[in-house]
This record gives structure tokens, C-alpha cells and sequence, in this order.
């Protein structure tokens, strides 16, 4: 029996185009050969793929893997140095013969020069000698600003489902499954390689707006659930949620739909989805509240009742999971002001660790913190504070099925790190940016959340499947930061016009 032969890499960044600075090679972790194998057990797209394949009999040529923390455009070098490693591998192993290649991406990747990364990748790959028409897999990220490109240059895509996302191993096993039922099937039946067909939808959502269990997406995952279920030609029916701080042409909500069937009957399925989510571009389940009402409230109740529970304050103009550098230090700030209890934040300030890199446990130290990543990120605070622990960050996740799995694997690093506390907040400052998505990075410092009375959150959503189960009250506040809600306050260039809420919703349409 022939053992498929298949070529597996990828590039994971989410690119937050409005930030100022680059993101470089030096600020990903990147995978090579065996190294990409020995994967198989983390808990991370990649990992699913790999170990998935293999129970399949798959003969893997593994390439390389590059990820990085969503962040600021990503330097031409990286896509150069990604391509030409996987080209010294790619090239060869085709020549020799190979079946499919299965890529891991994210699809909101932007370049300096290349507003499309993936499908810039992919029309590389096409170009290979003997490439044009192998079979390309793979999986992606629900907040892809899927292009045009990327839909007409691979096989079949498919998207993670959740937000947060608690299932992109799944979803992996889901497009490998696919792929080792194409390989079965292939010489069997006609149409046997699938084809991809793409609509964007006018409409692009912040993140806080993308939650899966919340309208409008869980309409839009309803409906494609449906499609699925009513037509069994169609693969894989993918919502791409989109990511509003990516400035490009494909930047916003769109569809896809992989099927083995005709495109009149995709295309028909497409224009529901288009529909609905034009109908519905303006429903919101999420409401940001003032800051300061909000914590004046919480001060006034702390005074009089005491401590009922946890209240999680999140901030999606912070959100660090969207590329905000995470120091931004306004929330802090107020809770000092008012001098509010029992709370605890995380900063991002390298230089402030390394200013407390020789203090003792116990000792006290004026300290200045924050507002150092961001023209958004509001001005530095000075504080003085109780040096409480100094530690390194690597910490074990507590939830294998967390978003921040679906980054990290089994573990993540927030580098040297140091724990301080000031009137009542305890403030753990990283070196490394940190999404909140997993309470593992609290219990590292000694701090049960759950004990907690109010925590600070540099999120949209993806927290939610770590601070649900603990939280009494969760509250979305709006703050100063680089992911703002508010779309309109940002000068788009690239997007794709009219388009919700820069424009009035406009009547249905679809691209052919």
C-alpha cells in the first residue's frame, strides 16, 4: 500500500498593521526538520498535524515552521528567510516525488512589501516546478483576512471554529482527515481534488465583536454548519471572521467554501452566508463601559460590601492576543486612584525588570512602568512598590485546550519576569508579551486569580475560556490602546470600500 508522501510547514503571525516598529526574524520561534516532528505531542495546530498524519501512515517532509506573537508588520527578511529554508527542502522532495503539502498559517500575515503573506506563499509554491497541481491542505486561524489568492492557489483551507479558540487541534485533524480521505479516494472517483471558492462579505468586526457563542458570529457558524449538513460535496464551509487592524484589501469578513461539487452550487451557498452577514453586520452582544465610572462603582462597593467574587476588567484596546503591546497603563492607574483592593495586573516592561534584575525579595523600590510600547499605550506611571518575587516566566499551561495552546503548545515563556505589589495591586511585569489566555501565568507567581477581587485582562475574547469558570462579573471597558473597537478611529488606506461601519451597510453583494 502506498504511504502518502507529504511536505508539512507554515508561518503563523497575525499582523497588527498600525503599530509603529517591525516584527523581525529574532521575534519568532521557529521549527526545522526533526524539530517540526518532535512536536507531535504539543497541544498546537502544528503538533495535531503532525501526529494526526502519522497515525494515518503519512511519510512527512517536514520543512519549517515559523510563529511569533501577533504584532507589528512583519520585516520583508522573515517571509525571504522562511521561503528559502523551505525551498531547500521543498524543492528537492518534489523531485523526487511527493503527494500533497499541508501548510499551518494564520492568514492575517502582512509584510512590509506583501499585504498577502499566505497567498504570496502559496503562488511561490505553485510556481515550483512540478507543483502546479499538488494537493494543498492545511488549517488557519478564524481571524483570517482570507484572500482571493489564497482561495484559488490551494485545495482545501480550514478554519478554526471557536472563539475562543479551544479548537484548533481539532480543526487541524479535521483538514488532515480531509486530506487522507483525498488520498484514499484519489483515482477512484472524478473530482477527487477539491477547489476552494471565496466571498467576501462588507463588513469587518473588532475582535471584541468575533466571539463564537455571540452574534453576529454564531449565526454565520450556524448557517455554515447547515450548508455542511446539506450538502455533502461541500468539505469544509469556513467563517472567516476577519482581523480589523490589518490594513489590506482582503481585511474583513469573508466565506469559503472547499468542495468536490460544482461552483454554481458553491457560489449559491456563498451568497447566503454574504446575506446574513450584511443583514446583521451592525448586531453587537458587547458593550464597552466608561473606565472611571466603572472603577469609582467598584471602589464604592468594596467599601461597603466587602469581597464578593471575582470582577474581570477587560480591556480590548489592550488586547495583547491582536498585537497591542500590553503596557498600557491606564486601568492601573485608576485602580491606584481609587484605591481599589485585592487587584492585580500584568504589564509588559522589559526595562523595568531589568531595573529590579538585582532587588531583594521584601525590599521597596520606586519604579517608573508601562507606557513605553505605543503611541496608544498612555503615558508611564511611576509607582513605588514591595519587590516581591523575581522569576523566570516559563510556565506550563493549565488548559491544554486553551487559545493560547493553540499558539504556544504545552507551555509559553513571558522571559524573566518580577512581581510587585503597590496599595493593595499586585503587578506581574513580563519581558516577553503575554496573552491573559491561560491562568497558568498567575499560578507561576504564586497567585490563585479566583482569590482575587478585580483583575485587569488585555483582551477581547480569547481569555474568556480561562476567566469564565472564576469570574463573578466580567466588565469591557474602554481604555486607551492600539486595538480600539471603535473601527472609524483608524485611518484605513487598503480595506476594501464601502465597508461596515466605515460605510453605511450596503445591500447584499457578492465577489466574483
Amino acid at each position: 500500500m502506498h504511504r502518502p508522501r507529504v511536505i508539512l510547514g507554515g508561518l503563523f503571525h497575525e499582523t497588527h498593521t498600525f503599530l509603529d516598529g517591525l516584527t523581525r526574524w529574532s521575534d519568532f520561534q521557529c521549527f526545522e526538520g526533526k524539530a517540526i516532528l518532535d512536536q507531535r505531542d504539543q497541544p498546537s495546530p502544528l503538533g495535531t498535524a503532525v501526529k494526526t498524519g502519522l497515525q494515518h501512515g503519512w511519510e512527512f517532509v517536514p520543512t519549517i515552521f515559523a510563529t511569533a506573537v501577533p504584532g507589528a508588520v512583519v520585516a520583508d527578511e522573515v517571509l525571504e528567510i522562511v521561503w528559502n529554508r523551505f525551498l531547500q527542502i521543498a524543492n528537492p522532495a518534489i523531485e523526487q516525488g511527493i503527494d500533497g503539502i499541508f501548510l499551518v498559517l494564520h492568514s492575517s500575515c502582512v509584510c512590509q512589501t506583501a499585504l498577502d503573506v499566505e497567498g504570496e506563499l502559496l503562488a511561490r509554491i505553485r510556481a515550483l516546478p512540478g507543483a502546479s497541481h499538488l494537493p494543498i491542505y492545511g488549517v488557519y486561524d478564524l481571524h483570517s483576512n482570507y484572500s482571493p489568492a489564497m482561495a484559488a492557489l490551494s485545495n482545501c483551507l480550514v478554519a478554526y471554529r471557536e472563539n475562543p479558540h479551544t479548537d484548533a487541534c481539532e480543526a487541524t485533524r479535521r483538514a488532515v482527515d480531509l486530506m487522507q480521505r483525498m488520498f484514499q479516494n484519489h483515482g477512484k472517483q472524478v473530482g477527487a481534488f477539491a477547489k476552494q471558492f471565496h466571498a467576501p462579505a462588507p463588513a469587518v468586526w473588532a475582535p471584541i465583536h468575533t466571539g463564537s457563542q455571540l452574534n453576529p458570529m454564531r449565526r454565520l457558524l450556524s448557517l455554515a454548519r447547515q450548508l455542511e449538513a446539506d450538502h455533502p460535496e461541500f468539505l469544509v464551509v469556513n467563517v472567516n471572521a476577519g482581523f480589523a487592524f490589518s490594513d489590506t484589501p482582503d481585511t474583513g469578513t469573508s466565506f469559503t467554501i472547499a468542495t468536490l461539487g460544482e461552483e454554481s452550487t458553491a457560489r449559491a451557498a456563498l451568497d447566503q452566508l454574504v446575506e446574513l452577514a450584511t443583514r446583521y453586520a451592525s448586531e453587537s452582544s458587547v458593550v464597552e463601559s466608561p473606565l472611571l465610572p466603572t472603577l469609582e462603582n467598584i471602589a464604592r462597593q468594596q467599601n461597603t460590601d466587602g469581597h464578593h467574587g471575582l470582577t474581570v476588567l477587560v480591556e480590548p484596546a489592550e488586547n495583547i492576543g491582536a498585537g497591542a503591546p500590553g503596557d498600557g497603563t491606564t486601568l492601573l492607574q485608576g485602580l491606584l486612584r481609587f484605591g481599589i483592593q485585592n487587584a492585580a495586573v500584568c504589564l509588559w516592561d522589559p526595562l523595568a525588570v531589568r531595573e529590579l534584575s538585582n532587588a531583594e525579595p521584601g525590599s521597596t523600590r520606586t519604579l517608573t512602568v508601562g507606557g513605553r510600547g505605543s503611541k496608544y499605550s498612555g503615558e508611564p506611571v511611576t509607582i513605588k512598590c514591595e519587590v516581591n518575587l523575581l522569576c523566570d516566566g516559563n510556565f506550563e499551561l493549565r488548559d491544554k485546550q486553551s487559545h493560547l495552546a493553540s499558539m504556544s503548545g504545552n507551555r509559553f515563556d513571558m522571559g524573566r519576569c518580577a512581581f510587585v505589589r503597590v496599595q493593595g495591586v499586585s503587578v506581574l511585569l513580563t519581558t516577553n508579551r503575554t496573552p491573559p489566555m491561560d491562568l497558568g501565568q498567575w499560578f507561576h507567581v504564586g497567585i490563585d486569580p479566583s482569590n482575587l477581587s478585580v483583575i485587569g485582562v488585555k483582551a477581547a475574547v480569547a481569555h474568556r475560556q480561562a476567566y469564565d469558570p472564576i469570574a463573578t462579573r466580567q466588565i469591557w471597558v474602554d481604555s486607551p490602546g492600539p486595538c480600539q473597537s471603535d473601527l472609524t478611529r483608524f485611518d484605513y488606506q487598503r480595506i476594501r470600500r464601502p465597508i461596515y461601519p466605515l460605510d453605511p451597510i450596503i445591500d447584499r453583494t457578492v465577489a466574483r
